[in-house]
């Protein structure tokens, strides 16, 4: 990425308004090109082990403008750039792997389980209590952890109901969402090997995002 991306997104943050964004329109147009050509390197490498489909870089970007009709915070931009990336773009309803550019260290690349609904939660919480050990053995793999440090989400403060409070796999089981994600500081994002770097996350996440995606959204019903 351009170091001129980020310094972008540092101007908007102070100056979140429609006026300057329009009047500084030209910066903002360059930031997304440089995010669409980091996008189009991710599809192109991504698509040699995972089947992307005919996956086009304009279904992987989020918009900058932000929904503000049910938020408190009526800045009208968010203070970042964003793609997801997986079959079907970021519009697939399925889990794919979130790209997220902002200044000040706050860049990552991660995925994982987040806005899902009650019988999507039953069913992680079923095959949790079947076989934890599929998903661990993804989860607690060494080189897995030590580039996914951050753990991030909601976990219930007691267990489900249905589930013993001695259960071996209560930290799981409580668990609402279980999102996995690297952090790039500054230099990092504006290296030349930002992308491989990334890439190489996308890889290490896919087992993970493999078995998520099956368990909510393509296991068969009993």
């Amino acid at each position: 990425m351009e170091s001129k991306t980020l310094e972008f997104l540092r101007q908007l943050i102070e100056n979140n308004n429609r006026e300057w964004f329009q009047e500084n329109r030209k910066k903002y147009d360059d930031a997304k090109a440089d995010l669409e050509k980091l996008v189009a390197y991710l599809i192109t490498e991504v698509g040699k082990f995972q089947d992307l489909g005919n996956l086009q870089i304009k279904e992987c970007i989020f918009r900058i403008n932000r929904d503000i009709r049910f938020s408190k915070n009526k800045t009208p931009y968010k203070n970042h750039l964003s793609a997801g990336i997986g079959p079907g773009g970021r519009g697939s309803g399925k889990i794919d792997y979130y790209l997220h550019i902002q200044p000040d260290g706050q860049s990552f690349i991660g995925g994982g389980m987040w806005d899902t609904t009650s019988e999507q939660l039953a069913r992680f919480r079923q095959e949790i209590d079947y076989n934890a050990d599929e998903l661990k053995k993804i989860i607690e793999d060494k080189t897995f952890r030590e580039f996914y440090p951050h753990i991030s989400g909601e976990s219930l403060k007691t267990m489900p109901k249905g589930y013993a409070k001695d259960h071996p796999e209560i930290e799981l089981l409580k668990r609402k969402q279980l999102f996995f994600d690297h952090r790039f500081t500054d230099k990092e994002v504006t290296s030349k090997d930002f992308g491989e770097k990334v890439l190489k996350g996308i890889a290490l996440l896919k087992p993970y995002i493999d078995y998520m995606n099956y368990v909510l959204y393509e296991q068969p019903a009993e």
